[in-house]
């Protein structure tokens, strides 16, 4: 074919795309007589091209003909190989008359074009039910509900199949999660004093009843570090004098906060571009801390004020990164408010709660697990891992909050850790290098 015939085919397949899509939106608006005159103009120019036999294919099978329409879908096909919508009406006329292995075939052939094509990944899910594979299925509609975007609205008859597609998946994962619970019971058993959390929490990411979470510090990854969300006591030998004192840690908070929030600093205090997330928290005291030591800044009459804290923290591992740290602080988050999910700075350093004042309706996240504070009770989580903190109680929930070094850093990694921080601060001109806590 010499250049002037190919430039006619192009320009001929243009014009009979362009008469369809113009119909097509005619029909849409309601305006039937110049949908119905364009695509007889395109039926007149170019009665054999694919998407004119396309569109006589969807009438014929419309009207009941799914035989009449095959003929033309093979055609169509033939034509255009490569389409999904083509194809897709050709896998879905073979549907209609009951060759569902055909169909499943053409569908396959779909997704090798289009691998997120929902429509498509639906269909494959209802044919593999046809075909009695219902693992299958589920799997096919697992993955079409992963493609779905996050502000999509399925039209209706499509939520009816998204919805099927939800239970499909949710009755496989129910059977799978009984099914492994009877395979691994004896094993279970053997091991019954065995702390097991870490293979719970493996099964449930499995059966994705549970989501993969990452360290993601904001200023310094440390590479090679455990990714553990919730720490165990064991590693924390001091933890239990810490909790011994929790109430003259309270009496001493108590008498802070009786001389009113305004003894109190905002925790979120940006002065510049400021994060959706956090501009309602910005220079606000519904979020406040009263600071013993902050980014490696000491209050020195808050801490004459809080002598028992002070004692009690003392025996703490504390990271101790000029600019960036020691921190010990109270923070006070207001009833009815929320910090967002967010991730600290580094993974060298660990953040240690001791739970103070803890109203009815108090949570918190880390990662995949959540948590209530018990008063009195402390724990140690890893906050490079994404978190967050709610109070929907009537009162103020109070806890104390000390940065940590990660027991897994040697104490060499330590001191260049350390000197790392310093070094980039001095080069950058400044040294905060603190991140959001809660």
């Amino acid at each position: 074919m010499d250049g002037d015939a190919a430039a006619y085919v192009l320009n001929n397949d243009q014009r009979i795309r362009t008469l369809i899509s113009a119909a097509k939106q005619h029909a849409e608006r309601g305006q039937r007589q110049e949908a119905q005159r364009l695509m007889r103009q395109a039926e007149m120019e170019a009665p054999n091209h694919p998407r004119v036999l396309n569109e006589a294919g969807l009438r014929k099978l419309n009207a009941g003909d799914p035989a009449g329409a095959l003929a033309l879908f093979e055609q169509v096909v033939a034509g255009e190989p490569d389409s999904p919508e083509l194809l897709f009406n050709y896998a879905s006329t073979l549907r209609r008359l009951d060759r569902v292995d055909e169909a499943a075939e053409i569908v396959d052939r779909l997704l090798l074009i289009d691998p997120s094509n929902l429509s498509a990944l639906i269909e494959k899910g209802e044919l593999q039910e046809l075909q009695y594979k219902p693992r299958a299925a589920a799997m096919s509609y697992r993955a079409a509900l992963q493609s779905v975007p996050p502000d999509f609205r399925a039209p209706a008859w499509m939520e009816t199949k998204l919805r099927h597609a939800r239970e499909a998946v949710d009755a496989n994962t129910r059977a799978l999660e009984s099914y492994i619970g009877e395979g691994l019971a004896h094993i279970r058993a053997r091991h019954a004093d065995e702390p097991l959390h870490r293979f719970d929490q493996c099964v449930e990411i499995m059966l994705q009843k549970r989501g993969i979470y990452r360290q993601q510090p904001t200023f310094m990854y440390f590479p090679e570090m455990p990714t553990i969300e919730f720490y165990d006591r064991g590693l924390f030998p001091w933890i239990g004098a810490l909790e011994a004192a929790a109430d003259d840690i309270r009496r001493e908070l108590l008498a802070v906060l009786a001389e009113g929030n305004e003894t109190l600093d905002p925790y979120v205090d940006l002065a510049h571009t400021v994060m959706d997330k956090w501009r309602e928290l910005n220079h606000s005291r519904r979020w406040g801390v009263y600071s013993l030591w902050r980014e490696g800044k000491s209050y020195p009459e808050h801490i004459a004020r809080c002598p028992k804290t002070v004692e009690a923290i003392e025996e703490m591992p504390r990271w101790n990164v000029p600019g960036s740290g020691p921190t010990a602080m109270f923070s006070i988050l207001d009833a009815k408010s929320r910090i967002p999910p967010h991730t600290g700075p580094v993974n060298t350093r660990l953040v240690c709660h001791l739970p103070l004042i803890v109203p009815p309706g108090c949570g918190f996240r880390v990662g995949g697990q959540q948590r209530e504070w018990q008063p009195g009770k402390a724990f140690v989580f890893d906050d490079s891992i994404n978190h967050e903190a709610w109070n929907d109680g009537d009162l103020p929930r109070a806890v104390l909050i000390c940065d940590i070094w990660s027991p897994y850093l040697s104490a060499a990694e330590r001191e260049l850790a350390r000197a790392l921080t310093v070094r980039i601060g001095e080069f950058y001109g400044t040294m905060s290098n603190s991140g959001m806590g809660v």
